[in-house]
């Protein structure tokens, strides 16, 4: 039996070699596009799979109201917590960023990425598995140091690292461990060392928040309890004590200054995917993107498989005759499906193997999309993968089997191929599906694209296209502020140096410190604090909208003038902010200018309250400048660089590399994301139009070839071709239409919800709505009347001889 519906399959597959093309083809490119998904989907939720502790271990989190949700704590957090209950087997403080370092090892340097400081009880969060040394011995005191397989080799080559003492950021450690990193971690460091205690310890009365804390629980579902202990500690001891010292009683503290903290746990396992502030080095996974490739390769594949049953069904036409004769001879109706259920199985298999070729053959170019290394190995993925041939095969080949098997005997060997009007209908509806899904995709591509370009084209408030963001490395016993104006003034004397300043924030990276700001009995407004050097704000083009800017030759602008941004000085509730007095971080100053907003993080973020003033106006600001601004003149710009770059290693740092970049390119990286949904849209668009297009054609192929003997007589009786035309494309442009009024619903109210990620965007424009319609109205005609035209060209005597 499986031996003869093998050759008939071949024979038919010989004489329709076109249609047997399309139909492999269109499901190969739908089952590939649901494989790439799903490779990113497994590996962004294989994260901290491998690790025994993930259900148990927390990532604080503090919600201080208004959207502001920080991964950063204060060091009194964990240990009064521990102290004061029983839940907490262990907590760790760790840096929220990795730093980028030098080690010297007899005489040689090496630049380290991902430096990661934590306590000591790391490893008990993440049990890396050592391969010299172990976890318990691994942070023998503060001055320890954990490499990982990579970085030991890096820096020893074939010696044995343990025992050997490195020098690092201006101490001596000594090297205790080398860890493996599984390759799904939240937390991937080259090194590890433990000297974030020095600065607990310096911190440990201070309620700043600025470390990362994770808590290990004794019980999973202590949670609430831990919960609901936080918020106890953040109102005894912070809430109540400040009241205390400024004089309120505390439900008048708490009308001034906003309610209290709110605690909140992020499990682990979650934290990759969570969507908000970041809480460990390696970042967030982009959720919205990945649910949006999930999304839009499942109504791909849709699309191929209303595309395969309608091939699948137009080619029916062609073997009723067939079917008429084999239940003649006595075949039963299962028999006929299970025939051409076997036909879809070996249909779907050449599909599955082909998409699989196409995803190994694209596979580079993907993970080059993606920043990814995906792999086809994997015992989930196949299992998914049975699960999708399985699915196509129940979807795409039990209803054109159905189909096929009902046709009624004599009338197929009479010749009759007619359906029932339901059948019809239903083709017809897959039909209107497949031109739904095609202006879906080609309406958010065009919004995409448009959105996108708004963000590119935006005026940001900021000119960063000349001015370089140089990295500025701290060296142990100097003041970096001192530093700072020694190195501006040899800069300045360098050709192409327009002019040199200096700020505590670096536009378009994460970089920013923030703390409340009052005015009168206003609530209390998180504000972030940008310390700047004179003429940072002029240097990066940002404008000064009323007052003026910090001057250096007014002794006040160093200690308690200000400007704010227009955000901030909206939060004051004053016809005219100017010259009005603040409170900020505990200190006095003077509102002296309104400074017009600018995009710091990323242009879909609303712009925050911003305070500037002057660097010496903070005292432990002077020792935390990182960045040093340089504007550059557009003439000469690779002589310029160069020459700063042989001043920095002569004169300012010869063991770290000379390290900078560009303003405008280092924000242009926040929307990085958002170009890769355009470019993604795209392409997607062309596969959906090119399914769409082999659904079209194999309908319009099926409807002319059961009408052939219609076209005869009309023919004989002397139409036109222009009017059979008309007649024969008539109902594919109805087709056209509905499928368009359906589909223009959906791509509305997704990509209304997908323009909310973005505080600055477009209004959905009329334009994409009408290309949408001209393009698949215009591909329709194309088609159609192609297909019509080679029928209307029948040899009318073929189809009239025996009437």
């Amino acid at each position: 039996m499986f031996k003869n519906w093998t050759n008939i399959f071949i024979y038919h597959i010989k004489n329709n070699k076109f249609f047997t093309v399309l139909n492999i083809l269109g499901l190969s490119i739908g089952i590939a596009g649901l494989i790439f998904a799903i490779l990113y989907w497994n590996d962004e939720h294989s994260y901290d799979k491998w690790n025994p502790e993930k259900d148990k271990v927390f990532i604080v989190m503090n919600d201080f109201g208004g959207g502001n949700i920080w991964t950063t704590n204060s060091p009194i957090t964990g240990p009064t917590l521990n102290a004061s209950t029983s839940y907490l087997d262990k907590y760790c403080y760790f840096r929220t960023n990795y730093t980028t370092e030098t080690i010297q090892y007899n005489g040689k340097i090496e630049l380290i990425d991902k430096i990661f400081s934590a306590q000591r009880s790391f490893f008990s969060f993440f049990p890396f598995e050592f391969i010299k040394g172990n976890a318990k011995t691994a942070f023998h005191d503060r001055n320890s140091m954990v490499l990982s397989e990579e970085t030991a080799a890096k820096i020893f080559k074939n010696e044995n690292p343990m025992g050997k003492q490195v020098k690092y950021a201006d101490q001596i450690f000594v090297v205790r461990g080398v860890y493996k990193i599984p390759d799904r971690s939240s937390v991937k460091p080259a090194l590890v060392t433990p000297v974030i205690e020095d600065e607990l310890e310096k911190d440990k009365d201070n309620w700043g928040f600025s470390y990362g804390l994770m808590f290990k629980l004794k019980k999973q579902n202590d949670t609430t309890a831990v919960i609901k202990n936080l918020d106890h500690i953040f109102l005894e001891k912070n809430y109540k004590v400040q009241a205390k010292e400024v004089g309120l009683p505390l439900d008048e503290f708490i009308k001034q200054y906003g309610d209290p903290i709110k605690a909140r746990l992020l499990p682990l396992t979650k934290s990759r995917l969570y969507q908000g502030n970041y809480a460990f080095p390696e970042k967030n996974a982009n959720l919205q993107f990945l649910k949006i490739i999930m999304g839009l390769s499942i109504l791909i594949l849709l699309l191929s498989i209303v595309n395969y049953i309608n091939m699948a069904t137009a080619n029916a036409v062609k073997r009723a005759k067939e079917v008429g004769v084999r239940k003649i001879v006595g075949a039963s109706k299962n028999q006929i499906i299970a025939q051409f259920v076997f036909e879809t199985t070996l249909m779907t298999l050449f599909a599955v193997l082909l998409a699989l070729v196409i995803v190994e053959l694209s596979l580079p170019f993907y993970n080059a999309f993606l920043n990814k290394d995906l792999t086809l190995i994997g015992t989930q993925f196949y299992l998914q993968l049975i699960l999708i041939f399985f699915f196509v095969i129940v979807v795409s080949g039990v209803f054109p089997a159905v189909y096929i098997s009902n046709f009624e005997t004599l009338k197929v060997l009479k010749g009759n191929f007619s359906r029932s009007k339901s059948g019809v209908w239903l083709r017809n509806g897959m039909l209107v599906l497949q031109f739904s899904i095609a202006t879906l995709f080609i309406i958010g591509s065009f919004i995409v694209h448009k959105q996108v370009n708004y963000m590119i084209d935006k005026d940001l408030g900021f000119n960063g296209s000349q001015v370089m963001d140089i990295v500025f490395r701290p060296i142990k016993g100097k003041n970096q502020y001192d530093r700072y104006k020694t190195i501006k003034q040899e800069l300045s004397k360098i050709k192409g140096v327009e002019a040199v300043s200096a700020g505590l924030f670096s536009i378009g990276s994460n970089e920013n410190s923030w703390q409340g700001l009052h005015y009168k009995s206003n609530k209390e407004i998180i504000t972030q604090q940008m310390g700047v050097d004179f003429g940072e704000l002029d240097l990066l083009g940002i404008k000064i909208l009323k007052g003026r800017d910090l001057n250096p030759k007014l002794a006040t602008d160093t200690i308690s003038s200000a400007l704010l941004n227009e955000t901030a000085a909206k939060t004051l509730m004053e016809k005219d902010p100017v010259n009005k007095e603040i409170t900020f971080g505990g200190q006095k100053y003077k509102v002296v200018g309104i400074v017009k907003n600018f995009h710091y993080i990323g242009i879909e973020y609303n712009v925050a309250p911003m305070i500037f003033f002057h660097i010496k106006s903070v005292s432990w600001m002077e020792n935390y400048m990182r960045f040093i601004s340089v504007k550059i003149s557009p003439e000469n710009m690779p002589e310029t660089i160069a020459a700063i770059d042989k001043f920095w290693k002569a004169k300012v740092d010869q063991e770290y590399p000379f390290e900078f970049d560009f303003v405008n390119k280092n924000f242009a990286r926040t929307y990085k994301k958002y170009e890769d949904q355009r470019n993604l849209f795209a392409l997607l668009n062309v596969v959906v139009i090119l399914i769409a297009v082999f659904g079209l054609f194999a309908l319009a192929s099926y409807s002319m070839e059961r009408r052939l003997r219609e076209i005869a007589i009309r023919k004989t009786l002397g139409a036109e071709t222009n009017t059979l035309l008309k007649e024969l494309s008539k109902q594919y442009v109805v087709f056209c239409i509905i499928g368009f009024l359906i589909g223009i619903i959906p791509a509305y109210l997704l990509m209304q919800r997908w323009l909310e990620n973005f505080a600055s965007r477009i209004d959905i424009p009329l334009l994409p709505f009408l290309v949408a319609f001209v393009s698949l109205l215009f591909l329709t005609l194309t088609i159609v009347l192609a297909k019509a035209y080679q029928v209307t060209k029948v040899d009318v005597l073929k189809y009239l001889k025996y009437e």
